[in-house]
């Protein structure tokens, strides 16, 4: 009852004070017990049964014993959920260890594995490097053996021909020899021969004269009896002379006609006038040709990509040339200026074509390289054009290489000269001939040949519109139906509307003779694999090329253009 009753802990506890204990200590017990507490807590226990409120306050007691039972169970489970959390987080900081554990080795085996795999491909390079340097040194042995036994090979070849020609040398100093000994023992004989072949040739020839003499005797002094004779050998020389002199004068006047209808002078690069070899190779052309079959000024654009008022400018030039040849009223010159490659030779020789003109170009520079013979070749030229049946279309191409102002010191007498015949023969109206002219600088022009221009046209670079129908008629010409029988079509790879927007868009600058070279680079790109196949790498790849390389042309031209002005300004 002592043992679970706290209350009764707390009475004797209380019995057991500092006094009590001090009044033991002071009794002077020897072992220290106090038996006088013990009474007094017996006292207190009897009094407590003797209480009527003993058994009240058991149940008290035990209630609240009871009660903290159950606390004290309470603090019990809290402490196992406390463990038992304590424990799963234990456990999951094991997990969480054991995961980053895990991804630690497999990090490592990945290392491993990198490295393993690293340290295998550096094996195989230097197996490689290794076989490279085998196979470069085994090419080496066998070059370093091919040269040596080519060098033996020389040696021996030239050691043969020392042994032949020392060989040759040898018999033919011995047949001099024997031939130089032969003439020695012969000499005698040899030289009485001689003279008697001389003596037998000087009587015969002596004899042949003297007969000679006599026959020409007789028969001069028979001709000169005869009157008859010496009348007709007269009139006869006079026939021949009159005859040679007739025929020489004849072929003369002859040939230069020809010429002058059919020869095409030095000075033209290239003409559709037609020759003898033209109907004999191509009779059928050449018959619409001559009679002007199909030609249109209609059609005088076709195939020539051009802004769209610079086309309807043009367009208006060939009808009104046609008309002019119709009438036969005096023909209007034209000056074509712009940049190079902007169509302005094309324009030339498709208003020629389909005007019914005939065509013939020549360029500014190759008047300079015929100095003084520059003005008699004018003249032929623009001789030889008044006799085209038809009207001739003739185009001066880099015209300001040839017509520079007479007010510069740049040029020759000869030039000069040259440029004096052109104005000349240029200065009136013709009904016979069209003057083209085509310069990229056309201000250099001499006042006198700027006079001579009736109508200017420039050609500029073309724009988004117009080189996007130069892209796809190139792309058709060249890649999808290229010309020649045997021409082998190009296959595009995710080349469509998408891609030749951009390309339109990257070609801004170029001319059209540019886009032209572009499309056959394609087309030069597409050949160079198995089956003529130009993907869409390539195709950029090639546009990109081109821009460089465009880019580099710019530059060079530019310098250029800079040295030029210096040397322009240090004269």
């Amino acid at each position: 009852m002592f043992g679970g009753n706290k209350k009764k802990n707390e009475s004797l506890s209380s019995m057991m004070t500092p006094e009590n204990a001090g009044s033991n200590r002071g009794g002077g017990s020897v072992t220290g017990f106090d038996p006088e507490g013990l009474e007094r807590a017996a006292k207190a226990a009897r009094e407590l049964d003797a209480s009527r409120n003993a058994k009240s306050a058991i149940e008290l007691i035990k209630t609240q014993e009871a009660t903290k039972q159950h606390e004290a169970a309470a603090k019990r489970a809290e402490y196992d959920a406390y463990t038992q959390q304590m424990r799963q987080t234990n456990i999951e900081k094991e997990a969480e260890e054991a995961r980053k554990t895990l991804d630690a080795q497999t990090q490592h085996e990945r290392y491993r594995a990198e490295y393993a795999d690293e340290l295998e491909r550096k094996r195989q390079v230097d197996m490689l490097n290794a076989q490279k340097y085998m196979q470069e040194e085994q090419l080496k042995k066998q070059e370093e053996m091919v040269a040596r036994q080519e060098a033996m090979r020389r040696k021996t070849a030239e050691y043969e021909a020392e042994l032949r020609t020392k060989t040759e040398l040898a018999k033919t100093r011995a047949e001099a020899e024997g031939r130089i000994r032969q003439e020695r023992e012969n000499h005698d004989l040899i030289l009485e021969k001689v003279k008697l072949e001389a003596i037998e040739k000087r009587d015969t020839v002596l004899k042949a004269i003297e007969d000679g003499g006599k026959m020409i005797g007789e028969g001069l002094s028979s001709y000169l009896d005869d009157t008859e004779k010496l009348r007709n050998t007269a009139l006869l020389l006079t026939a021949a002379a009159a005859g040679i002199y007739t025929t020489k004068t004849g072929a003369g006047i002859a040939g230069r006609f020809i010429e002058a209808r059919l020869g095409k002078p030095s000075l033209v690069r290239e003409t559709s006038r037609l020759s003898s070899s033209a109907f004999v190779k191509s009779p059928i052309t050449s018959f619409k040709r001559f009679f002007g079959v199909g030609t249109s000024p209609q059609e005088a654009m076709k195939g020539i990509v051009l802004e769209e008022g610079l086309e309807s400018q043009l367009r208006k030039v060939a009808v009104s040339t046609a008309h002019t040849k119709k009438n036969r009223a005096p023909f209007r010159h034209l000056l074509l200026h712009g940049p190079p490659g902007t169509g302005k030779t094309m324009f030339a020789r498709s208003l020629a074509q389909n005007s019914g003109l005939d065509f013939a170009v020549f360029t500014g520079g190759d008047i300079a390289p015929l100095g003084r013979d520059a003005v008699t070749e004018l003249h032929k030229l623009f001789d030889w054009a008044k006799t085209s049946r038809k009207g001739l279309l003739l185009f001066v191409d880099e015209a300001d290489a040839f017509l520079q102002s007479r007010e510069t010191n740049r040029i020759s007498e000869d030039q000069r000269n040259a440029l004096n015949a052109f104005l000349f023969r240029t200065g009136t109206e013709s009904n016979e001939f069209m003057m083209v002219y085509a310069s990229n600088q056309p201000s250099q022009f001499d006042e006198a040949v700027m006079d001579r221009i009736d109508e200017m046209v420039e050609f500029g670079l073309p724009e988004a519109h117009e080189r996007r129908k130069m892209i796809a008629m190139y792309i058709e010409k060249y890649l999808i139906n290229p010309p020649g029988k045997w021409a082998k079509k190009v296959t595009t790879v995710d080349i469509g509307d998408e891609e030749i927007e951009r390309v339109v868009a990257e070609t801004e600058g170029f001319s059209g003779r540019a886009i032209s070279k572009l499309a056959i680079a394609w087309q030069a790109a597409a050949y160079g694999t198995d089956g003529a196949i130009l993907d869409q790498e390539t195709f950029f790849k090639t546009v990109e090329h081109h821009k460089n390389s465009m880019s580099q042309k710019d530059e060079w031209i530019k310098h250029a253009h800079e040295r030029a002005e210096m040397l322009t300004t240090d004269r």
